[in-house]
């Protein structure tokens, strides 16, 4: 009759309050709630870390991204989540698609954000063009190039590596003798190789792609918003991004576009993308890019994402491509001048080829970097890492980017640096 007027859900310690009532039902319903527990049908019972609050800590994130994330963002965020199909929904993403398309400097109408990370794009970009068999040929001198090679390779791509150790760069006549050899469909290069620290030229190599016809892929993860890149001018075909680096939006969404030689190559396949999620025939779509009247269900997006990407490209809308590239190029200079001032070594020699947004310095002799790394850590609470993929072992990486690109957390990551070197262990010479 008890359980009739609580309803189904009624657990026996509400039984046990109405039955009893007064403090004798205060004292018996912990009582009841275990035996509740053990009549149960649930054999795995909840985990202790689910029951506790969660707990983030504050940290600076000096190290190749993410970044540490502007209030203005993260209340974007926080916003209450609406359908991703309804039309203020629509509105958003395509306010999202004109942030990108200022940011990448291109009018391409097939530009979107892929719901995911950096590599999202990146598997997006070389699935969509690229069929089993055909030749690709990309550029390894540190691990996105690495990246890219593995992705074509696991879809049946014919793949060309030209390889060079991580911080070098390639001339045009290289590219061009390359790309003359191999005959490839796309061609791949990251501007921002932030396992090195390297910031590569790009002019010159979308006319060699197009005299070759040969699609140019470029990579800008790491370089978006702090370094120079003008898509259309630069005769880029394919350029895609992360939201979480000079953009400053959490990670999880990944801005892409394709011109119309992509699209051209793209939507004439003879056989179907290896991968559903990443197909542009449904993405084109879902962000309303392929002149459709409607949007057909392909996949939920990440609303909250999204919130914050727009507001991030908006931010970035406001104080301006120029300046953001001002900006970074300066704060990188100031940081340049004190870590040589520590006697540091700048693993990039020609410091115009130096990512602006990630800096890198030669391991100091007869320190382990791990050590110092965990130094810096435990007692300035600031991130910073070692090096990835091929430059492992090479050298540290120091990221000063987007809301984080100010002088004084400059002064900030080279105080803990001088504090590390002056307190970890130096082996003898």
């Amino acid at each position: 009759m008890q359980r009739a007027l609580f309803g189904r859900s009624a657990s026996l310690a509400q039984l046990a309050a109405a039955a009893l009532g007064g403090p004798l039902a205060a004292r018996s319903a912990p009582l009841l709630q275990r035996l509740e527990r053990s009549m149960s049908s649930v054999s795995i019972p909840p985990p202790e870390c689910m029951l506790r609050p969660l707990e983030v800590p504050l940290r600076y994130l000096f190290g190749p991204g993410p970044s540490n994330v502007p209030p203005r963002v993260l209340a974007a965020g926080g916003r209450p989540i609406i359908g991703h199909l309804q039309p203020e929904m629509y509105e958003i993403m395509s306010d999202i698609k004109k942030g990108i398309q200022y940011a990448f400097q291109t009018e391409n109408n097939m530009t979107i954000s892929v719901s995911g990370s950096g590599h999202a794009a990146m598997e997006c970009a070389v699935f969509n063009v690229v069929e089993p068999g055909e030749s690709v040929l990309i550029t390894v001198n540190g691990i996105w190039g690495e990246r890219v090679a593995e992705i074509a390779e696991r879809m049946g791509a014919n793949v060309h590596r030209l390889l060079k150790a991580p911080g070098e760069y390639y001339t045009n006549k290289e590219i061009e003798q390359a790309i003359e050899k191999h005959k490839p469909v796309l061609f791949f290069l990251a501007h921002g190789e932030s396992s090195a620290g390297l910031c590569h030229p790009v002019d010159g190599f979308g006319d060699i792609c197009r005299k070759h016809n040969c699609l140019f892929l470029v990579d800008t993860v790491a370089s978006l918003g702090a370094a120079p890149i003008f898509m259309d001018k630069q005769k880029i075909d394919i350029l895609y991004t992360g939201s979480q680096k000079a953009l400053n939006a959490p990670p999880g969404t990944a801005p892409i576009s394709f011109n119309d030689r992509a699209c051209n190559k793209m939507f004439n396949r003879k056989t179907k993308p290896v991968s559903y999620f990443f197909d542009m025939t449904h993405l084109s779509n879902y962000w309303g890019c392929d002149g459709s009247p409607t949007r057909a269900y392909h996949h939920t997006g990440p609303v909250s994402g999204f919130f914050a990407l727009r507001e991030s490209l908006a931010i970035l809308a406001e104080r301006g491509l120029e300046e953001s590239w001002r900006k970074h190029k300066e704060v990188a200079a100031y940081l340049y001048k004190g870590l040589e001032d520590l006697g540091l070594k700048l693993f990039i020699p020609d410091k115009e080829l130096r990512l602006p947004s990630v800096t890198t310095i030669s391991i100091p002799e007869g320190y382990d970097w791990r050590e110092m790394l965990t130094y810096i850590m435990k007692n300035h609470h600031m991130e910073m890492t070692g090096g990835l993929g091929p430059s492992v072992g090479m050298v540290m990486r120091i990221g000063l980017m987007g809301y984080n690109c100010e002088k004084t957390n400059a002064d900030k990551a080279l105080h803990a640096l001088a504090d590390a070197l002056k307190n970890c262990k130096k082996s003898k010479p």
